[in-house]
């Protein structure tokens, strides 16, 4: 599990990363998410929620990261998914630049996860 959890990083940061620099763009833009947007953000949450769910696995049997910010960010990224939800009517307004934003925050969050194990 554990290098699961540290191949899968790379999923889930890539993808949202991608996803992310999308959205952004599609937003500046102002051109509307064509349907296969709206599928690439749903794999990006979900890459990024297997690997949250993997961690919490790891946690939960015992195997702790060296530096409690890695957990850390992992609890920012889960609750970055529940503020995503809960304003995602507001997020629709504007959804490529809005979930852009986020996927790139969440890239962000798991990055810097990242740096503080390595």
């Amino acid at each position: 599990m554990r290098s699961f959890h540290a191949t899968w990083f790379w999923v889930a940061v890539t993808t949202t990363g991608l996803v992310g620099l999308w959205g952004l763009l599609l937003g500046l833009l102002k051109r509307p998410a064509p349907r296969i947007f709206v599928y690439a953000r749903g794999l990006a949450f979900a890459a990024m929620g297997v690997q949250v769910g993997a961690g919490l696995i790891l946690y939960g049997r015992g195997l702790r990261a060296p530096n409690d910010f890695h957990l850390f960010y992992g609890i920012v990224i889960a609750f970055t998914f529940a503020f995503a939800y809960i304003y995602r009517a507001t997020l629709a307004r504007r959804p490529e630049l809005g979930y852009g934003l986020v996927l790139l925050f969440i890239m962000g969050l798991g990055l810097r996860a990242w740096s503080n194990v390595y």
